[in-house]
C-alpha cells in the first residue's frame, strides 16, 4: 500500500459504499479501547499537525483528555483559506465520510461530546452532501446517544464560514463559530484548556483527522513505515503553477521536492522559483529544489511546509510583481486587531508598488526586511508572524532584480518600466 490517505480514483460517498470498503471499522475496534490506549497509539505513531506548526497531536489530545472541566469539544478546521492549497477540498470531496470517521475517533479518545466541522464559504457546494452523511450516520447510530451501543453519547455540527482568511486561524475559528467577529485571541490560555465557549476544545484540520485512521486500522508501526523518523507518515501537496499535471499528490515525508515536481510530469517551462506553504510561504531557488519533504529539513533552513501549497513559477513571473500581490492579499486579509500586522502589510504593499513603478530605493530593500522582521516578532497571531515568509526569503534569493526594478529594468516586462533580456 503506496497511499495512506488519498486515491483520485476512490471516492467513497454514501454510507453503504463506505461501510462496504470497511468504513467505521477502526471506529467500532476504538469504542472498546479505553480512550487513553487511542491516545497512545497516535503518540506512538508520531503523528504531527498537518496544518504548519507540526505539533504532536497525541500529546495535544492528552491535554485535552486531561481536563477536568466540561464539556469538551471537538473542531476539525476546514476553513482552506491558504492561496493555492487545495488538499482538503479533495478530501472532503471524495472521502467525506473518513473525515467524518476520524472526528468521532477523535472526539471518543478525549471524551468531547460536540464536534463542529468548519468549512469554508466557498466550499459549500459540500454542505448537502455531508449533512446527508450526517445524517446516515445518526440513523445507523455512528453518531448521536450511545453509539453503537457502547454508552458514548457524540454529534457533529456543520457550519460554514465566510471567506475569512483569518479563520483559519484556531482562536478566530473559534469566535466564529460563537457567533462573533473572527479575530483572533491571545494566547495562552490555550484551546485545549479554554476554547469554545471558555471549554477543553481539540482543533485539528482535515489531513489531520484524517491520519488517524489508518494508525487505528493498521497500527502505529506499520504508519511508521512511511516518511522519516521524525516526519512520519505521508504527506498531501496540492501543487499548482507552471507544472504540466496540476493537482494533489500524496508522497512519504521525505521525498525531495524535485522528486515530487517529476511526478507532476515536470514543469511547463524552466523554474525560476517554487513556493512552499503557500502565500505566508518561503520562495525557493531553482538551485534548492533537491531539499527533502519534511519538517526536520525545512527547520534547517528557519522554514515550514505550511498547508503543504507547491507553487511553481517560470521564468516570466516577476518577483517584484509576484510579491506585490501577496502583500496586497495580506493587507486585505488582515483583521486590522495589531499595529505590526495591520499597518506593515499596507506599508511593505506601498513600497513594493514603487518598485513597479521604477521608483524603489536601494534603502527601501532594507526597510522591507526590517518591517518584516518587525512583523515576524511582534504580530499577534501567525498571519502577521508569516505573511513576509515569501518577500524575505525572495530578497536573499532575488536582490538583483531588486536593483534592476530601481534601475528602471523589469526582465520580465510585466512591470512595462523598460525590458532586460535574460541574456543581460
Amino acid at each position: 500500500m503506496s497511499k495512506l490517505l488519498f486515491d483520485p480514483s476512490e471516492t467513497l460517498l454514501s454510507f453503504d459504499s463506505y461501510q462496504k470498503s470497511d468504513g467505521f471499522k477502526a471506529l467500532a475496534c476504538v469504542l472498546k479501547m479505553k480512550p487513553e490506549d487511542v491516545i497512545k497509539e497516535i503518540q506512538d505513531s508520531k503523528l504531527v499537525g498537518r496544518g504548519g506548526a507540526g505539533f504532536p497531536v497525541g500529546i495535544k489530545m492528552s491535554s485535552v483528555l486531561s481536563e477536568k472541566d466540561g464539556p469538551k469539544y471537538i473542531v476539525c478546521n476546514a476553513d482552506e483559506g491558504e492561496p493555492g492549497t487545495f488538499k482538503d477540498r479533495e478530501l472532503l470531496k471524495r472521502n467525506s465520510m473518513k473525515v467524518l470517521e476520524s472526528m468521532v475517533i477523535a472526539a471518543y479518545a478525549i471524551g468531547a461530546s460536540k464536534g463542529y466541522l468548519y468549512v469554508r464559504g466557498e466550499y459549500n457546494f459540500l454542505k448537502d452532501q455531508i449533512l446527508n452523511q450526517l445524517d446516515d450516520m445518526r440513523k445507523n447510530h455512528y453518531l448521536g446517544d450511545d453509539i453503537l451501543g457502547s454508552g458514548y453519547d457524540f454529534d457533529i455540527e456543520y457550519r460554514s464560514g465566510i471567506g475569512a482568511y483569518i479563520c483559519g486561524e484556531e482562536t478566530a475559528l473559534i469566535e466564529s463559530i460563537e457567533g462573533r467577529s473572527g479575530d483572533p485571541r491571545v494566547k495562552p490560555p490555550y484551546t485545549a484548556s479554554k476554547g469554545l465557549w471558555n471549554k477543553p476544545t481539540l482543533i485539528h484540520n482535515v489531513e489531520t483527522l484524517i491520519n488517524i485512521l489508518p494508525i487505528m486500522n493498521y497500527g502505529a508501526d506499520y504508519y511508521k513505515q512511511f516518511g522519516t523518523e521524525k516526519s512520519t507518515g505521508t504527506k498531501l501537496f496540492s501543487v499548482s503553477g507552471s507544472i504540466k499535471n496540476k493537482g494533489v499528490y500524496e508522497v512519504p515525508f521525505g521525498t525531495t521536492l524535485n522528486k515530487l515536481l517529476d511526478l507532476c510530469g515536470g514543469p511547463t517551462g524552466r523554474i525560476k522559483f517554487v513556493q512552499i506553504g503557500g502565500s505566508s510561504g518561503i520562495v525557493l531557488s531553482k538551485d534548492q529544489l533537491d531539499i527533502e519533504l519534511s519538517h526536520e529539513a525545512f527547520e534547517k533552513i528557519n522554514a515550514g511546509l505550511g498547508s503543504g501549497a507547491v507553487y511553481v513559477a517560470d521564468e516570466s513571473v516577476c518577483i517584484i510583481d509576484f510579491l506585490n500581490a501577496t502583500a496586497a492579499f495580506f493587507r486585505h486579509e488582515s483583521c486590522g486587531k495589531c499595529t505590526p500586522c495591520r499597518e506593515g502589510n499596507r506599508h511593505i504593499e506601498k513600497i513594493l508598488a514603487s518598485f513597479k513603478e521604477g521608483q524603489g530605493k536601494l534603502e527601501d530593500i532594507d526597510v522591507l526586511l526590517r518591517t518584516s522582521k518587525v512583523m515576524k516578532e511582534a504580530s499577534f497571531c501567525g498571519l502577521g508572524q508569516t505573511a513576509t515568509s515569501a518577500l524575505s526569503s525572495a530578497i536573499e534569493v532575488f536582490k538583483e532584480e531588486f536593483i534592476e526594478h530601481i534601475e528602471g529594468k523589469c526582465r520580465t516586462g510585466v512591470c512595462k518600466i523598460g525590458g532586460l533580456s535574460h541574456e543581460s
